[in-house]
């Protein structure tokens, strides 16, 4: 199974410029690549992403729950995913997360995110399997991963279908692993023992 990274769709062009172009206006995004420039950039760079694991909390900030992303490859397979996408030109951490975190859970997912956020872990996806727990066909990406806790209602965008709520116990199952794409349950397991859940 072929497995990715998602890149998120552009933002649209409000210019005359980008009308019926393939490619947004430098103008109106320079953060964006043109589908040429990103191919030859993942030729020759690795790519920076951050991926969010979103979590419920109780009154303590004991997390209870973890949310993963159900998504349809374009081969028709159902796959489980976390939130993720690339970093752009300019564009802080941060806020690199804050937008992924609302374009993949939706605008009322309310994200608590601290003014500097510290990933768990550093995942590196390799387009060769076996370099690492992590794999991606299309390119080298280094990921910086979180654990993001949300309070608001979560209505998954972007090409999600669904988020679904694990117990810490069940997120770290044989079950949900295999069921992740790209070596993602690793992440989960990493994000677990992180948080002290991992039993």
């Amino acid at each position: 199974m072929a497995v990715r990274t998602p890149d998120p769709d552009p933002e649209p062009d409000d210019g005359i410029e980008g009308f019926g172009s393939a490619q947004p206006s430098r103008d109106s995004n320079p953060g964006w690549l043109s589908e040429y420039e990103l191919a030859e950039a993942r030729r020759h760079l690795p790519m920076l992403y951050v991926e969010a694991i979103p979590v419920r909390t109780d009154g303590s900030g004991q997390v209870t729950e973890i949310g993963i992303l159900l998504r349809s490859t374009p081969m028709g397979e159902m796959t489980r995913t976390i939130v993720s996408g690339r970093v752009r030109f300019g564009e802080t951490i941060r806020d690199a997360l804050f937008r992924h975190v609302e374009n993949d859970l939706g605008p009322m997912a309310f994200p608590l995110l601290p003014p500097q956020p510290l990933p768990f872990t550093v995942a590196e996806y390799f387009p060769i399997p076996g370099v690492s727990a992590y794999h991606d066909d299309r390119q080298h990406a280094v990921s910086l991963a979180f654990v993001v806790p949300v309070t608001g209602t979560c209505e998954p965008r972007q090409d999600a279908l669904e988020v679904t709520w694990f117990s810490p116990e069940a997120a770290a199952s044989d079950t949900v692993a295999a069921e992740m794409e790209g070596g993602r349950g690793t992440l989960i397991r990493l994000a677990l023992a992180n948080l002290g859940l991992l039993r």
